[in-house]
């Protein structure tokens, strides 16, 4: 695949791909025909990168529900609890997810903060102290988290954007977890899922009061 295919593939389709896709997508892209000429099985291999790639930054379309705190992320929710007067519900990224994370509500963002830190795995209680964004919108605040393999958060919102429940907010790139601390008052009674359960961003409600 060459540098000129794969730039008509994401002009073609410029809601399909995560925004770094070509970051990562073209160093193979561009090996591979040289390689299939030279080395066809080390050609083969970057071209099948290279569609891994373009795979892993899909980016589809999501219908959100008109009420309710939506899944920041697809995966499965791996942390429910309690934090003071306040309920975060945490979901896991694996690798055949997509990783572009979404608004669970109507906001505006207070603030953007970057915390360097570790990579350890996105599923454990170490986790608490890797590399993270957390996105402040004002009732409810969000937490982009890198994980074992993550190396690169990339918000797409700044301090002051107005945002729609469902909005596109950020990726990160291969594997991770996307918290949400919901509003004080929200309790275990108002969740809509459950440890385990698998959410779609932008569509499965994960919190709503009766």
């Amino acid at each position: 695949m060459t540098s000129l295919s794969l730039r008509r593939i994401t002009a073609a389709f410029p809601r399909q791909f995560a925004p770094s896709t070509r970051r990562y997508a073209l160093p193979p892209a561009l090996l591979a025909l040289p390689l299939a000429i030279l080395v066809p099985p080390l050609g083969l291999l970057c071209a099948g990168v290279t569609l891994f790639v373009l795979w892993f930054f899909r980016d589809p379309d999501r219908i959100a529900p008109e009420s309710g705190f939506v899944s920041p992320a697809d995966g499965r929710v791996s942390v429910i609890r309690r934090e003071g007067d306040r309920v975060r519900v945490g979901v896991f990224m694996n690798v055949t997810d997509v990783h572009v994370n979404r608004a669970p509500a109507d906001a505006e963002v207070e603030s953007v903060t970057h915390r360097r830190g570790a990579h350890k795995p996105a599923f454990t209680k170490d986790s608490a102290r890797n590399e993270r964004v957390d996105i402040d919108c004002g009732a409810y605040e969000l937490s982009l988290i890198a994980g074992a393999f993550a190396r690169r958060i990339h918000p797409y919102v700044d301090e002051g954007t107005t945002l729609e429940r469902g909005q596109r907010i950020g990726h990160i790139a291969f594997g991770s977890r996307a918290d949400v601390l919901l509003p004080e008052g929200y309790d275990g009674t108002d969740l809509c899922v459950e440890k385990g359960q698998r959410v779609r961003a932008g569509e499965t409600v994960i919190a709503r009061r009766s």
